[in-house]
């Protein structure tokens, strides 16, 4: 596995060896130079993740330095080691998107921590949005997340082909943005991409608008129209939501995809079409199948390859990366321009629940641009954005008590607070099984009275 590389910045040759030695020790690899200028060289040929520079050089400084870079690459973390008497500075600094500061003398494992912290936060420093937007079929879905990449080499292989395929996933993860970009790849690129939401069209203008009708068929056909399906030949046609199409119709769908054409609304004459199929739903199917709301038949005819779409919170590297790719569109967009956001802010959305996915995330990285008056955007904008929801991964110490106290009442629970055969099956003695039922205040004769009531 490649080294992550840290570019060091220091004009005292003491404490840049000192810097080097301790950072490789960690495992890292360590580009040290002495100025500013040195810096702006090597950070084209070492594409370093983080910088970390000394504030007060000779020549260009590390704000210099920091402002240099920041043109060059937006998302590249910047670490500012700082003499007491310019802290004042460094805090300055901060607020114009330095991702953090340390005095001098520092810890080596407090300089460890915000590397560390920097890289989880800013996306891979130099592995930054030009670089996600790797390949053109797949330009519009910005990851780096190795769930959504396996998810992406499968539908590059499906796209050379004809299957139906089925989209699942939560609403909010980009199932049409997956649809376009296998379109993309197949060799129906040129033809059109039609894109339905069956959720969004009345059920009683959905038949004529996949199938088409003719001029006089119902009330308000003016004009004959040939149809979504129609539209599509050739190329590739997107059926989301198609968990709520009505019975009715999923019966005609079944014969369209079966006998290849489709008999628009008041017509007698079938018309032949050439169209792949890409369906999605964020409904449990199989569950909609067993109460008899969608047909299997149908269902086996579009689900012929399935692909699962991944959680926000299942790809979570991928936040910052998204975020700052959303900013990014907003500033260009806007006479406002905002550079980034500030380390709490990326913490609080690295760790919030995204019940609405990736579009969630899109509507509190607009909410939070709207309402900043600075360069940097602030944590409080983000949580208020967030509504105060935050923090859903929780501590490791907390993780590991929460753990350890539920694997004690499904114990007492499995043996009805019986200790000598619930500290055998801990594979503990019974003091010491005493002792943790004692720090997680479980009472072993609760477990019995409930086990006879």
């Amino acid at each position: 596995m490649e080294k992550t590389t840290i570019l060091i910045v220091d004009d005292d040759p003491d404490l840049l060896k000192l810097l080097s030695m301790r950072l490789e020790a960690s495992g890292y690899n360590v580009v040290a130079v002495d100025s500013g200028e040195k810096a702006m060289v090597q950070v084209s040929l070492c594409r370093p993740s983080v910088v970390v520079t000394d504030l007060r050089m000779d020549g260009m400084d590390g704000i210099a330095l920091f402002n240099a870079l920041h043109k060059f690459n937006s998302s590249l973390p910047v670490i500012i080691l700082t003499a007491h008497g310019t802290i004042p500075e460094a805090i300055e600094a901060t607020k114009q998107g330095v991702f953090s500061f340390l005095t001098k003398p520092f810890d080596s494992k407090q300089l460890l921590s915000h590397i560390e912290k920097a890289i989880t936060l800013s996306a891979g420093g130099v592995e930054n949005i030009d670089q996600a937007l790797s390949d053109e079929w797949r330009s519009n879905i910005i990851t780096r997340s190795s769930n959504m990449e396996e998810i992406l080499d499968q539908a590059f292989l499906l796209a050379k082909g004809d299957t139906s395929i089925f989209i699942h996933g939560q609403s909010g993860t980009g199932k049409e943005l997956l649809a376009q970009a296998i379109h993309r790849a197949s060799n129906r690129r040129d033809h059109q991409f039609v894109a339905v939401n069956c959720a969004a069209i009345p059920e009683n203008l959905l038949e004529s608008e996949l199938f088409g009708h003719t001029k006089g068929a119902f009330t308000g056909a003016a004009n004959n129209y040939e149809g979504l399906f129609q539209a599509a030949n050739k190329g590739t046609i997107f059926l989301d939501e198609i968990g709520d199409m009505p019975l009715n119709l999923q019966v005609k769908l079944l014969r369209v995809l079966q006998e290849r054409q489709v008999r628009p609304v008041g017509s007698t004459k079938s018309v032949p079409i050439d169209v792949r199929v890409i369906s999605a739903t964020h409904s449990d199917i199989d569950q909609e199948m067993a109460e008899g709301n969608f047909r299997e038949d149908l269902y086996y005819r579009l689900n012929v390859v399935a692909l699962e779409i991944p959680k926000l919170v299942d790809r979570r590297e991928d936040i910052p990366l998204l975020a700052k790719y959303f900013l990014k569109e907003l500033s260009e967009n806007s006479k406002k321009k905002i550079k980034s956001f500030a380390a709490e802010a990326l913490e609080l959305l690295m760790t919030a629940v995204w019940p609405g996915n990736v579009r969630q995330l899109k509507n509190v990285v607009e909410q939070s641009f709207a309402l900043s008056t600075t360069t940097i955007i602030p944590a409080r904008l983000v949580l208020k954005a967030l509504r105060g929801k935050e923090n859903e991964i929780m501590s490791l110490t907390e993780a590991k008590k929460r753990f350890e106290r539920d694997y004690l009442l499904k114990l007492l629970k499995l043996t009805s607070g019986n200790v000598t055969q619930a500290a055998r099956l801990a594979n503990r003695n019974r003091t010491e099984f005493y002792k943790l039922l004692h720090r997680h205040h479980l009472e072993p004769s609760e477990f019995k009275t409930a086990s006879h009531a």
